[in-house]
């Protein structure tokens, strides 16, 4: 058994994995909750299966990982102009932003590299793949599993089936790449996604929801829909008791508990 198959095995070690987002910073700066990343670093539940940081913070952020129970450090590696909507970028262009080995040097235990398609450029969709398969095929090379991360051009403008659509081919193009898992947008039919795609499919949290329990029934849709597990940053950051929140979490996907129970017993609002 290798590093790449080791690392994937724990990452999803209690059958499903719960992974706490904290790499927005990478594109939006200091959003809410995320001001002082090392103190929100020191509210997340070590219970989690691992959590995503963009590779410049790993080092302010170590304590999170320290410990013999510890989340793994997932770490992103490319930069996709298509997630500064604050910016206004609509041509979905992606570079590579830190390179494996200085990455891995920091502490990364598995790397996450998106893919945007459909760009309504073929060029650029050509040079996104590139970036991807190129970053994809060394990480695999120095025994790292790699989540491939699939994300719609112009998701704000889609209609449902549409976003459903792109999810669905993209996560399938992604899958057949080379990914170890996948991050993506749950759609109106994500079993049609996560059914047709050989690797785990996680289901993102996406915009924050008004309150705990809708977050946690979205989870528990996810993976009631054959999600592999959840990746969750505003909604599992920006509440009153992140590590409360995160342990219901983990309940709701890991066990199944129905949200509404967990919120009683973590006295969630």
């Amino acid at each position: 058994m290798d590093g790449r198959e080791i690392r994937t095995r724990r990452l999803f070690g209690q059958g499903r994995a719960v992974i706490i987002a904290m790499d927005h910073g990478m594109f939006d700066g200091p959003i809410a909750g995320m001001e002082d990343l090392p103190a929100t670093a020191g509210r997340i539940n070590p219970d989690v299966d691992g959590v995503l940081m963009a590779p410049g913070m790993l080092r302010h952020c170590h304590a999170v990982f320290a410990g013999h129970h510890r989340p793994l450090a997932v770490v992103r590696l490319n930069w996709n102009s298509v997630y500064c909507f604050h910016w206004n970028y609509r041509q979905a262009r992606s570079v590579e932003c830190y390179g494996v080995e200085d990455a891995l040097r920091e502490g990364m235990d598995i790397a996450l590299v998106s893919l945007t398609l459909a760009t309504g450029n073929e060029e650029r969709d050509a040079a996104n793949v590139e970036v991807f398969s190129r970053t994809l095929a060394r990480c695999h090379a120095l025994g790292l599993p790699v989540i491939g991360e699939y994300f719609p051009t112009g998701h704000l403008d889609m209609t449902p089936q549409q976003l459903h659509e792109n999810v669905r081919i993209g996560s399938r193009i992604v899958a057949e790449l080379g990914a170890d898992a996948i991050k993506t947008f749950n759609t109106c039919d994500f079993k049609a996604v996560t059914s047709t795609c050989p690797v785990p499919v996680l289901g993102l949290g996406a915009e924050k929801l008004p309150t705990q329990k809708q977050a946690l029934e979205l989870a528990a849709g996810e993976v009631a829909a054959g999600a592999g597990g959840v990746v969750f940053g505003r909604n599992a950051i920006q509440v009153k008791d992140p590590h409360a929140f995160q342990a219901a979490l983990c309940e709701v996907v890991r066990q199944g508990v129905p949200a509404a129970d967990v919120v009683r017993k973590y006295k969630l609002e």
